[in-house]
């Protein structure tokens, strides 16, 4: 099951990273034992968490920023894996005490994600579709090619489908643990953007359009769209008040 379980939120702004996003996507937080980290929770499934960027991160200029974390069977050789492939180990295998372990890692092109190996604990990951949850990967990188034999060997990732997205925009990969569902997609965005690469990961919400008119209210800025997906379904590229980029998703009704 290599895909993306958990998702953390590094900000500037605690407390109106919390604002922005209970009222734009309807978390709610809840504290972690022993630590400054807050649970963010859809529901009463926990879908991701919440915690101020250390010292050493704001000394460094990092900004606010979402990582995803990947499921790994064993953290230590994924690490070393990675490196081989020409990976970065950004932040060595560490174990988080009742948690799991985890590691921070970077792709070829730069592109920074986390591994975790969670410990054994009861129920179940919240589903893909629930509202507040995240549902989709994106990989805006600048050799998707190349990025695509990594996360495959990694990960063992399969090919679900592509789509040719103009002259412009190139092609767009999907990908998932089954050949039969995507559950993300990489292309050469980064290219167009003029950005580094970097992985942008979408939000279950109602009613994107809706959920996009209320952001710049909240301080935020919709940076593209709302707009059709193939399918019916509607997205848009946020940033929130504190430079954090996410994306919104919601599906179309269907008959």
């Amino acid at each position: 099951m290599s895909r993306f379980i958990w998702y953390d939120l590094m900000c500037s702004d605690l407390a109106g990273a919390k604002a922005f996003y209970s009222d734009i996507i309807g978390w709610k937080t809840e504290k972690f034992p022993g630590g400054d980290y807050e649970l963010l929770k859809a529901g009463d499934k926990g879908v991701g968490g919440i915690m101020a960027l250390p010292d050493e991160m704001k000394r460094a200029g990092v900004p606010q920023h979402w990582m995803g974390y990947i499921h790994a069977d064993n953290v230590d050789a994924t690490a070393q894996e990675a490196r081989k492939m020409g990976g970065k180990v950004m932040s060595p295998p560490s174990d988080i005490p009742t948690v799991g372990r985890f590691a921070v890692l970077e792709d070829p092109q730069g592109a920074v994600f986390a591994v975790f190996k969670p410990l054994p604990r009861e129920g179940e990951l919240a589903p893909r579709e629930l509202l507040g949850n995240f549902s989709w990967a994106e990989l805006n990188t600048t050799d998707w090619q190349s990025a695509w034999k990594f996360y495959s060997a990694l990960f063992g990732w399969k090919a679900t489908s592509s789509m040719n997205m103009g002259p412009e925009f190139g092609e767009y990969f999907m990908f998932g643990t089954d050949p039969k569902q995507s559950m993300g997609g990489m292309s050469n965005a980064a290219n167009m953007m003029k950005a580094p690469a970097h992985w942008l990961h979408y939000i279950n919400v109602k009613n994107a359009d809706e959920t996009a008119r209320r952001i710049p209210e909240k301080g935020g800025k919709v940076l593209n769209g709302p707009m059709d997906v193939p399918g019916g379904d509607r997205i848009a590229q946020c940033m929130d008040p504190q430079g954090g980029v996410f994306a919104i998703y919601s599906a179309a009704r269907r008959a």
